[in-house]
């Protein structure tokens, strides 16, 4: 072939229209992200996007919303147990999956309704 994936640009997650203040307050407040800015032809779209190292976030807002409930983006984190305390220490609840060999992961419903999974490889 001529041509060679390299990488997933970006992850996209669907809200309800009018949802960006609570992506914010979920993804730049508890999370950590960074807002980044919209190029100017895509702000009339609604919807926000974010950055944390090199994982970026676009949340598009959706007129007739549908939460993923089984598809989700899995963010790998070092320092998941670190993840777990801060999201406990804001009475944030997530579900310990135990059933990936080698992995310490949990699952968590974000603020719309869709599962996100983190995990930490145990080498």
């Amino acid at each position: 072939m001529s041509f060679h994936f390299e990488k997933i640009d970006h992850v996209q997650l669907a809200a309800p229209k009018g949802g960006e203040e609570k992506a914010r307050e979920f993804f730049v407040e508890l999370l950590g992200f960074d807002e980044i800015e919209k190029p100017e032809p895509l702000k009339q779209n609604g919807g926000v996007w974010f950055v944390a190292g090199s994982i970026q976030l676009h949340i598009g807002m959706e007129e007739k919303f549908v939460p993923a409930k089984k598809a989700h983006p899995a963010f790998r984190v070092a320092n998941v147990e670190g993840l777990k305390e801060h999201l406990s220490e804001n009475n944030v609840s997530f579900k310990v999956d135990e059933r990936l060999p080698g992995a310490n992961r949990f699952y968590l419903i974000d603020p719309f309704g869709n599962r996100l999974e983190f995990l930490e490889w145990m080498e």
